[in-house]
């Protein structure tokens, strides 16, 4: 979902068993502050809808880092070099990517050309 709105280098991280609270970490990178606090408004609603309300947000005013903290999942969204210079892959080493896609997106091969019928 981040990736459908332009923020790059989406990692899904499962730190389940590793923090005593949250699941699942989301990382993105925007391409602007204007872009970052549309895709972390979008992701609030849809979680809502979902049925996983926002617990709080963290709007930072220069729009470097946004978090969204849904208790089980926590999406950070960063300018790329506040992204290295935090880096929280590295925090959480460790812990397992989770390879996703959305359910109505069909396979595609490495050239993005559709796979199969």
């Amino acid at each position: 979902m981040l990736g459908d709105y332009q923020c790059a280098d989406v990692t899904v991280l499962d730190i389940r068993g590793r923090n005593q609270v949250m699941d699942f970490v989301v990382i993105g990178s925007g391409t602007s502050a204007t872009q970052m606090r549309s895709v972390l408004e979008y992701v609030e609603k849809l979680g809502e809808k979902q049925g996983f309300a926002a617990y709080r947000s963290s709007r930072d005013e220069r729009g470097l880092w946004l978090v969204l903290d849904c208790v089980d999942v926590v999406v950070h969204l960063f300018e790329p070099n506040t992204r290295a210079h935090y880096d929280l892959e590295m925090m959480w080493g460790d812990a397992p990517r989770v390879e996703w896609e959305r359910a109505d997106q069909k396979p595609r091969d490495r050239a993005g050309l559709g796979v199969g019928g």
